[in-house]
């Protein structure tokens, strides 16, 4: 048995040096993707005190809590974020070193947090208002994955903003992975947001998002062509949904140049490529639903065209 484990470990280190191309050997060591899990999630507890910890908080407690989490949240996320700088230095790196810039960008990002919470109360508010089956704000905060989505975006978007490598996209990626909803941290998405049953829905890096927009699942605000990779980067490649807009589900939107005006509504499975002007009504005109006996079904010639 000894021997095949180390058969098996030989043939391992062999793929190390012929695939190369996925190792990170003798590298700098990067971000931990469990604690940048673990930072995300008390993050989550200093912009919802009470609602994702085990037990209750009386107020009496919560000065004490709140600084004993921040000096945790400070510990932990410094020493990401010197990882991350590490791995991708800024263009002039002072003679102290990394350390304190690590320790400065984590400390404004916290300052930050008050002003992420304003935001999220206003999304919090168009969800319960969005949905008729909503019981109560807490339901929304507690139950709905697009809370926890959405929460998660806007802290990213605070470190996108400072030029943090990685960070930002590991921890859009476990909400991903969590809700099904796939925001990236670079999206600029306005107050009152909301995406209903959120599952599906990705909008891509260089979106803008008005103020008071809602959407649906499976809504894609996309890229129009990837063909061109890298070259693309830096320019905007997502379209623009302005104010009051209302997307519906399976949408796609798609190009940096797409404008979609304020108070527009785009309908269920849309297609689209080019902006509309502001209050217009988009619906696919083409679709069609055939009702139909299932034994005309069985004949090669059945349409099921929708």
């Amino acid at each position: 048995m000894q021997q095949d484990l180390t058969q098996l470990a030989d043939d391992l280190v062999a793929s190390y040096a012929h695939v190369g191309g996925i190792n990170h050997l003798d590298g700098k060591n990067l971000p931990s993707k469990r604690a940048i899990a673990t930072i995300t999630m008390d993050l989550l507890r200093l912009l919802f005190p009470g609602f994702f910890d085990e037990k209750p908080i009386h107020s009496s407690e919560i000065k004490v809590a709140t600084a004993s989490l921040l000096q945790t949240v400070l510990r932990h996320l410094e020493e990401e974020v010197y990882k991350s700088l590490e791995y991708s230095p800024p263009p002039e790196l002072p003679r102290n070193g990394l350390r304190p810039i690590a320790h400065t960008l984590t400390v404004e990002f916290l300052a930050s947090l008050p002003r992420t919470r304003e935001l999220l109360q206003t999304d919090t508010e168009a969800a319960y208002k969005g949905d008729p089956a909503a019981l109560s704000k807490e339901e929304v905060i507690v139950a709905y994955p697009f809370i926890e989505a959405i929460a998660v975006q806007r802290l990213a978007h605070e470190l996108y903003l400072k030029n943090i490598p990685l960070i930002p996209r590991i921890m859009t990626e476990w909400a991903h992975a969590r809700t099904g909803m796939d925001l990236h941290p670079g999206a600029q998405i306005g107050s009152h947001f909301f995406v209903d049953h959120c599952t599906g829905t990705v909008v891509g890096e260089t979106t803008i998002i008005g103020d008071h927009v809602k959407m649906y699942q499976g809504v894609g605000l996309v890229a129009k062509s990837l063909s061109a990779g890298q070259l693309l980067r830096g320019h905007k490649r997502h379209p623009t949904i302005e104010d009051h807009v209302t997307i519906y589900a399976g949408a796609t939107i798609m190009g940096g140049d797409t404008v979609v005006g304020e108070g527009s509504t785009i309908g269920a499975n849309v297609f689209l490529t080019s902006s509309v002007p502001p209050h217009s009504l988009v619906v696919q005109d083409e679709a069609r639903v055939k009702v139909m006996s299932k034994k005309d079904t069985q004949h090669p010639s059945a349409d099921f065209a929708i």
